[in-house]
């Protein structure tokens, strides 16, 4: 025991010479530099090598275990924390939630030299002081934990050129720490400190105060930049540090008031703490809530602008197979700002009417097929406002127009926020977020991040649109250049017609002309029936003009060449008189009816109805098949050149939207993937009816279809 105690006297008396003679160094270096002032980094470095000076003096003086010693340790540990936390703050951000750690760390400290001094008071109760020792060695080596966490933080955030300088320091300052939780953590399993590392940290001591000094030597000071992701990281490592303490020091009293009830407690408290982290840890909700507290009470800004951009870029500019479709990737981009789990964007149609182009998470919204009110895209492509919803239910948003506001996103209680996209003074689409898993309001920097984010969404929103275009006019360029070819086998057609109808003036007669004349015609009709099936797709029927009909008799009409294929049902239904033309409409029916029986299982019928809304007639095709998205209703379905048949052009669904609105009608489409569509064609109702006009008579009950 003597020759411990005889090397732990020489070890930290050469310790405490040597971090002298560095302190002394580095005043006189100080003075020898007189154009140079001494920063509080400095001056904190020298007070942390005094303190360390101070704390070796009084362990080779008194003894490791003497409470003088343990309260100079105490202040060594003080001195270097102050020496890492004036560097933390000569970073550009502001250090909220790294001083929180560094008051805690300071309280820690305080609380030691107390903690330890009840050990001379309660010297009679035997089993409080052996509570009241393992709690001091457990709040050391609480300490030395945080330290370390801070010390390798503070090494994280430090630019490249700032780490050559902090490596060798910071590595000693880690190496003392380390050494100390090693000799507590042993203290505490056994309940006494170890002689031979008390003395042997006098050793390491003698080693690492000279790489102390390198600190120093930092040309062009420290450059830090602490970010949220390294603030988060440390306060989650602290509260698991703060639960393992609290479970340790309550079972630890417990276990010195004795008893079985106390075992019995003991081990409730272990299981029921457990199950509580278990349960807390991997909530969405509880991060998210944890994340909304850490940034209200230790940020001065809610966002890390730089982060969130970085997130938004990435968001919507990494295309690929793995990513998901762009305008979802709109939706994700806003919702990731405010932790919106799930959202909807609305954007313009053809028609100029806004309706639902996308969904992300939110498959249970029921949006309609007219997204909003007449009201809505002038007031937002005019105020460009972010409608926060909840205040427009309760009624404390004054400031809104709630006729801009559609029915179904009030009634929608999921729906938390709008934000438009605008571009230009031209509104790009609507997002509606949902409500994220902590409830919160927004504030002026969340509106403003939003805004700022709506309008480069609503650039990117456009530049789409601008390449759609393009890809279209390109399309049609193509459909074009095979027009030519087709007009060039119908001018070959047309040329040997001809040649033939003026021979027959001459060779009528000649019946091996006229053996030839019909090889000839009958040849030219196949090639004519072949480019009429070519060209099927693409043909638009001129049209009787647009009058008064009776829509039911076109309806029956196309049924009746439809059911022998398959089931159509028609519904009973008060007549209908359109302004339309018959066969137009009957072009159009007979595609969408086609369209419905080719995506519905074979037994399962189409029905079709039709009904009065207001000042228009609606019929109304419905299947229960497979159903589309959004995303294919909003860009594929009315888009020329996309047919999901081998031999199709693909432009029969955007042809037959033509011709509606030719007859000052629309199409409305609302289908669910996996449910099946509805397609309704909406057209004026006609004030009379041409009683010659047979397109216009009622259709007689014989004919009538159930």
């Amino acid at each position: 025991m003597a020759n411990w105690a005889d090397i732990s006297l020489w070890a930290h008396s050469g310790a405490a010479a040597l971090t002298l003679l560095v302190a002394a160094w580095l005043v006189q270096r100080w003075a020898r530099l007189r154009d140079a002032r001494p920063s509080l980094g400095d001056a904190a470095l020298l007070i942390a090598l005094l303190s360390t000076s101070l704390w070796a003096f009084a362990v080779a003086a008194l003894g490791p275990l003497d409470p003088i010693a343990g309260l100079a340790e105490s202040l060594r540990n003080l001195a270097w924390l102050a020496f890492l936390f004036q560097m933390v703050r000569s970073a550009r951000a502001q250090p909220g939630t790294v001083t929180a750690v560094y008051l805690v760390l300071t309280l820690v400290l305080a609380a030691q030299p107390v903690v330890e001094n009840w050990l001379t008071l309660l010297a009679t109760h035997q089993g409080l002081e052996s509570l009241t020792l393992g709690s001091a060695m457990l709040l050391r080596m609480i300490f030395v934990v945080g330290a370390l966490v801070l010390a390798n933080n503070l090494y994280s955030v430090a630019d490249a050129e700032t780490r050559t300088s902090l490596r060798i320091p910071l590595a000693a300052l880690a190496a003392m720490w380390l050494y100390d939780l090693n000799l507590y953590t042993m203290g505490y399993l056994n309940g006494a400190l170890s002689a031979d590392m008390l003395a042997l940290r006098g050793v390491l001591m003698i080693f690492a105060v000279p790489f102390f000094a390198l600190a120093a030597n930092r040309p062009g000071g420290w450059k830090l930049t602490l970010s949220r992701k390294i603030a988060y990281r440390s306060l989650s490592l602290f509260a698991i540090l703060g639960y393992l303490v609290t479970m340790i020091a309550v079972a630890q009293l417990l276990r010195a008031v004795g008893g079985t009830v106390a075992s019995g407690a003991q081990m409730l408290l272990v299981l029921g703490m457990s199950l509580a982290a278990l349960i807390l840890l991997p909530s969405d909700r509880f991060r998210a809530w944890f994340k909304v507290k850490a940034t209200k009470h230790f940020f001065q800004h809610r966002y890390d602008y730089r982060a969130e951009w970085i997130r938004f870029t990435e968001t919507i500019g990494r295309p690929g197979d793995g990513t998901a479709p762009f305008h979802e990737r709109v939706i994700k981009a806003a919702a990731d700002i405010s932790d919106s789990p799930a959202g909807l964007l609305l954007a313009p149609g053809d028609n100029g009417r806004l309706q639902l182009q996308a969904r992300f998470n939110w498959p249970t919204a029921d949006v309609p097929a007219q997204a909003c009110t007449a009201a809505t895209i002038g007031y937002f492509q005019a105020t460009g406002r972010i409608v926060e919803l909840d205040a427009l239910r309760s009624g404390h948003d004054r400031d809104t127009d709630r006729r801009a506001i559609p029915d179904w996103a009030i009634e929608e209680t999921n729906a938390w926020a709008i934000v438009p996209l605008v571009h230009f003074d031209r509104l790009a689409g609507l997002v509606v977020l949902a409500r994220p898993l902590v409830e919160r309001r927004l504030d002026w920097e969340d509106l403003d991040l939003l805004r700022l984010v709506g309008r480069q969404l609503a650039s990117y929103l456009a530049e789409a649109r601008s390449q759609e275009a393009l890809r279209e006019a390109d399309q049609f360029d193509e459909f074009n250049r095979r027009m030519a070819f087709v007009m060039h086998d119908i001018k070959n057609l047309v040329s040997q017609l001809s040649l033939v109808a003026r021979n027959a003036e001459r060779h009528a007669d000649n019946p091996e002309f006229r053996k030839d004349m019909i090889a000839t015609l009958q040849n030219s009709v196949g090639k004519m029936n072949t480019l009429i099936r070519r060209l099927t797709g693409y043909a638009r029927s001129a049209g009787e003009g647009v009058r008064a009909i009776d829509a039911e008799r076109v309806v029956r009409a196309v049924i009746a060449s439809k059911q022998a294929a398959h089931p159509v049902v028609a519904s009973a239904a008060q007549r209908l008189v359109l302004m339309a033309d018959p066969a137009q409409l009957e072009q159009v029916l007979g595609h969408l009816i086609q369209n419905a029986i080719d995506a519905s299982p074979k037994d399962t019928p189409v029905y079709v109805s039709m009904a009065r809304d207001g000042l228009n007639g609606v019929i109304e095709i419905v299947d229960h098949g497979a159903g589309m998205s959004a995303e294919f209703v909003r860009s594929k379905l009315f888009k020329p050149f996309i047919s999901s048949k081998t031999d199709g052009f693909g432009i029969g669904a955007y042809e037959a939207r033509l011709l509606v609105e030719a007859m000052h009608g629309r199409i409305e489409v609302e289908s669910r993937e996996g449910e099946g569509s509805r397609f309704s064609i909406h057209l004026p109702l006609a004030t009379r009816i041409d009683s010659d006009d047979p397109a216009a008579m009622p259709v007689p009950v014989a004919e009538k279809v159930a």
